[in-house]
């Protein structure tokens, strides 16, 4: 089910603690604009299926990406394309964002999106995942 623009972007001026819709909408944009670069074939089509069409379309025709960006590289790319934005703004950015679509994906279309990026998105999504065995300390 697609999640209207209205909704989407209220989650993430909420997540975000942005000031007005804009900010938000220019958060979404920067950041869905970088992972669409990183999904590949049926899953980013099935995302995009459950995004507002003008995401959607953002998802369906990114960035390009030369290879895939390691979660901290993404959210330095992330403040790299927002003025004025620093790594840290940029990680608020890419989490109200990226936990956003992750409650837009349902949990397997979410699994099948994780298994396509490096290691440690599971974080930026806001959807942890366990590690077995434990680390020893």
């Amino acid at each position: 089910m697609t999640v209207r623009r209205e909704a989407f972007l209220e989650q993430v001026k909420e997540r975000g603690e942005y000031g007005t819709p804009q900010e938000a909408e220019r958060a979404a944009r920067v950041v869905l604009a970088l992972l669409g670069a990183h999904l590949v074939g049926e899953i980013r089509a099935q995302l995009a299926a459950r995004l507002p069409e003008g995401f959607a379309l953002i998802l369906l025709n990114p960035l390009q990406s030369a290879e895939p960006l390691s979660p901290e590289r993404f959210v330095r790319a992330t403040a790299a394309w927002i003025e004025g934005a620093t790594e840290h703004t940029a990680a608020w950015d890419v989490s109200a964002v990226l936990s956003t679509v992750a409650d837009a994906a349902d949990d397997d279309l979410l699994e099948q999106i994780l298994f396509q990026l490096p290691a440690g998105y599971d974080l930026l999504f806001g959807r942890p995942r366990p590690t077995w065995p434990p680390t020893p300390r």
